[in-house]
């Protein structure tokens, strides 16, 4: 099956979001650009680490350029984005790597999200590399204020899960939670 590469450059719109529960949520990065809407299905580890990432990267660009850089130190208010996706949700692929780089001639940052592949040799991220065997992708090139307003989105969609147990800190289950320091764990630990 021919490699299939979405390429958003700007995109209108590129957010993280979910659909369900907390507890049994679906997480998807979707990009928008008029009527072409691409969602793509990843797992709440790799939203955390992208949003991560990109605010150490988009960090390091500022301070490597002094400030005088396109890249905005805090998230502008016009670029704050709290809509829910945009529906139908039809997921293109599940993502299986994701890459991040600065492309400095054009002060964009690139995103790419490949998706998962049995191929011990994937292809390299951020290439062009349009052969048969390749993964789909999507490829997303922001400005340094899309960049900082899909990170501080991406990671209050991450934080907006279950709470955490007060005493184990893993999440709490709706239907109940064995925490293992209920066990005396912290008692003996006190005495």
């Amino acid at each position: 099956m021919p490699r299939h590469l979405f390429v958003y450059d700007p995109p209108e719109r590129f957010v993280a979001g979910t659909v369900g529960e907390p507890g049994s949520r679906s997480f998807f990065l979707q990009a928008r650009s008029g009527p072409r809407v691409t969602s793509v299905g990843l797992e709440k580890e790799q939203v955390a680490l992208l949003a991560e990432r990109l605010e150490e990267l988009l960090d390091e660009i500022v301070r490597r350029t002094g400030g005088s850089t396109s890249v905005p130190a805090a998230v502008p208010a016009d670029l704050t984005d709290n809509e829910p996706l945009d529906q139908p949700i039809l997921e293109e692929f599940r993502v299986g790597s994701l890459a991040l780089a600065w492309d400095e001639p054009h002060s964009r940052i690139v995103i790419e999200a490949g998706a998962i592949t049995e191929d011990e040799n994937p292809a390299e991220p951020l290439s062009d590399d349009q052969t048969a065997e390749a993964p789909d992708v999507l490829r997303v090139r922001l400005t340094g204020g899309q960049a900082r307003a899909f990170a501080a989105r991406a990671q209050a969609v991450v934080a907006a899960g279950r709470p955490p147990c007060p005493l184990c800190e893993l999440p709490l289950d709706p239907e109940g939670h064995v925490c293992p320091r209920q066990n005396g764990y912290r008692r003996r630990m006190a005495a």
